[in-house]
């Protein structure tokens, strides 16, 4: 009695570890098949949104439309190309012989292996992609400063001309020589310091790091101290020779368009974060209905493949 209960409890065993173990190459057919799948409805759907477009204006979609319409696509895809792979997984793997609820597990189980392999290929892709950008845009970027650096040391305001930032802008603004006739010129102004025996005024290099560090306190602190405003009004009136109410005026014009500007870019970056939260939600539901298909779907294919019910294709029942 006791070597007939150790015999037979032994393949039982056998059966039950051989049973659970995972199927890696049904897993891996039905990976292959998801990305195969995306792949190329992904393309053809690439296809049909350069045909809605049109570089005319007034023709074809509208980004709006178009960026709906893609999203759509691509998540439609996405859960077909999972509840494919999923399917062929299922279908795939070995008859089993344990429990009916055993088995339904099973089936989902490698169906949820599928979408997670996909999805873990794809992210290694993805990030070798990234790396790959990175590194191409480190050297671009070092090249490109080689030559600034280069261009820089032959021409000093080059560093002026290239950068277009807000405040950069303003100081151009609040910068800019007197119009003919409206004051007294700069040079005149200069002529007679160096006549009287005073020090020159400081040129227009000298001044922009304290213009500069006055609009961007003014725009944090949201209002433009008067002392700050006074300072500016003085470095107008040296750089410009403009009357002090030409000065003050040219003061608050280019403040307000500073702050125009400053809330355009805050206006930017706050759509730029829905837009990308947005899509970040899209993107997660979309996945996880992706592995809920693809745990469908390879329950499917198991109960087709149980049934031995015969899929055709184009009216055959071969597989191509």
């Amino acid at each position: 009695m006791a070597t007939t209960t150790v015999v037979s409890a032994a393949p039982a065993a056998a059966t039950v570890a051989t049973v659970r173990s995972v199927q890696w190459g049904a897993v891996i057919l039905g990976a292959l098949v998801a990305s195969a799948i995306c792949m190329v409805l992904l393309t053809f759907g690439a296809g049909i949104g350069l045909s809605a477009t049109s570089a005319h204006p007034y023709a074809g979609a509208s980004p709006k439309a178009l960026a709906v319409i893609s999203a759509l696509y691509t998540a439609v895809t996405l859960i077909a190309a999972f509840a494919g792979g999923g399917y062929v997984a299922g279908r795939m793997r070995l008859p089993a012989a344990e429990e009916l609820a055993e088995h339904e597990f099973c089936d989902g189980a490698h169906g949820f292996a599928v979408w997670a392999l996909t999805l873990f290929v794809a992210g290694l892709m993805a990030a070798f992609g990234a790396g790959g950008a990175v590194k191409t845009a480190i050297q671009a970027t070092t090249a490109v400063a080689g030559g600034a650096s280069a261009g820089a040391a032959s021409n000093p305001q080059l560093t002026s001309q290239i950068s277009t930032s807000p405040t950069d802008y303003a100081i151009d603004s609040i910068l800019a020589p007197a119009p003919a006739g409206g004051g007294q010129p700069a040079g005149g102004q200069a002529a007679g310091e160096q006549a009287t025996g005073r020090q020159p005024a400081p040129s227009r290099a000298d001044m922009i790091a304290p213009v500069n560090r006055i609009f961007a306190a003014s725009i944090k602190n949201g209002q433009l101290d008067p002392k700050d405003k006074a300072t500016l009004v003085a470095i107008v009136q040296q750089q410009t020779g403009l009357p002090q109410a030409e000065a003050e005026k040219r003061v608050d014009d280019t403040y307000a368009q500073l702050k125009t500007a400053e809330a355009k870019v805050r206006d930017l970056a706050e759509k730029a974060r829905k837009a990308a939260l947005i899509t970040a939600f899209g993107v997660a539901a979309t996945l996880l209905i992706g592995a809920a298909a693809a745990t469908v779907g390879a329950a499917a294919g198991a109960h087709h493949r149980a049934e031995r019910v015969a899929i055709t294709w184009f009216g055959s029942r071969r597989f191509w």
